[in-house]
């Protein structure tokens, strides 16, 4: 496992890693099949929440094995695209992101980081930061970065500015995503010039893997479930748009991400999302195979385990990913009912900001 040293510096978390005491540790760690073939175990612990172990499937090519975050590396360099999914916020997984990130620099330079973090329209804005023309506050203001960038993705984006590495900013526009929601993917037919051009040509709706996934993920979250009075046409209705404005994310990520490759012939490309979009390299990366048959693809998949003491991941998850990431639970968000009700309040008002404006 590797251990990270957190230290506050001018108001901003600095990650350092204390890697070489720590990798015998992890290269010696076992992993164990359960008696009924349903979970996984390894026999070291995560000792922090800063700690993580990475554990080589190949999606169910070879048999699970704990290796080191240079053998991953090393193994990674050789695909076209690398997608590292997320646990959005979680340190170790923002820090195992950046280190594969340099890591695949130093093998080689001729790579490019594509980020779902920023939407289209920041092009110019991120173009403009990585030449020095202006500084991260306007990034962050006028690039509409995520509330969490400096802690989470200014590692990965100072490594590029300082290595002359172009960024992509890859997303449709979140308001766009409300819009196909809630008035479906012909919502796109109404865009004319620039705005049609932040949001991808085609979306891909077709029955297979990645709908059954999402319909089974809104059936089991109850925030997501579609209910009320509805009849079983308008519920259908329903998961159907809300399915596109999934998609839209993923079909606008990969065709950024596929304009870029054809444009730089050759060029390796690490893209970073939220899990889902390429767990099992669905979502965003079977899309991007759409664009450029043949493209070679590999995903590192984060898994928040449930003990740290005894980390675990149930069997169903091998085919996630090349990689999966095993990190430290977070803490509940929530206890008493009154601390949701206040939270709902307070934050209300950044929902609206998001709503369908079109």
């Amino acid at each position: 496992m590797c251990r990270l040293r957190n230290l506050a510096l001018f108001g901003t978390l600095t990650l350092l890693a204390a890697c070489a005491s720590t990798a015998p540790q992890q290269q010696a760690a076992q992993v164990n099949l359960s008696q009924d073939g349903d979970t996984y175990s390894i026999s070291a612990p995560l000792a922090s929440f800063s700690d993580f172990i990475l554990v080589e499937t190949q999606a169910g090519d070879v048999p699970p094995r704990v290796v080191d975050l240079q053998s991953a590396i090393d193994d990674l360099a050789s695909y076209d695209a690398v997608f590292i999914g997320e646990a959005h916020g979680h340190v170790a997984s923002h820090y195992v992101q950046s280190k594969i990130f340099s890591g695949l620099y130093a093998v080689n330079p001729d790579l490019t980081l594509s980020m779902e973090q920023f939407e289209r329209p920041a092009q110019s804005i991120v173009d403009d930061y990585l030449a020095g023309k202006i500084g991260e506050e306007t990034l962050v203001h006028d690039g509409k970065a995520w509330p969490h960038y400096r802690s989470s993705y200014r590692p990965l984006v100072e490594f590029a500015k300082n290595n002359d590495l172009p960024v992509i900013a890859s997303e449709i526009p979140g308001n766009m995503v409300s819009c196909i929601g809630e008035r479906g993917p012909d919502f796109l037919k109404s865009l004319d010039g620039e705005p049609r051009a932040w949001a991808a040509e085609k979306l891909h709706l077709e029955d297979g893997g990645y709908k059954d996934k999402y319909y089974a993920f809104l059936a089991a979250v109850p925030s997501h479930r579609v209910g009320g009075d509805l009849s079983e046409t308008e519920k259908e209705k329903k998961r159907f748009y809300r399915y596109a404005a999934q998609v839209s994310r993923d079909d606008t990520m990969a065709e950024s991400i596929a304009q870029h490759m054809k444009a730089n012939p050759g060029r390796k490309i690490m893209h970073i999302n939220g899990s889902f979009h390429s767990a099992g390299l669905l979502g965003t990366p079977e899309r991007l195979a759409i664009h450029i048959p043949g493209v070679k693809m590999a995903n590192v998949h984060p898994i928040i385990v449930d003990d740290p003491k005894n980390p675990s991941f149930d069997a169903s998850s091998v085919g996630e990913g090349q990689y999966l990431l095993l990190i430290y639970p977070v803490p509940k968000r929530f206890v008493q009912m009154k601390n949701i009700n206040a939270f709902i309040k307070r934050t209300k008002d950044k929902i609206d900001e998001n709503k369908c404006a079109y």
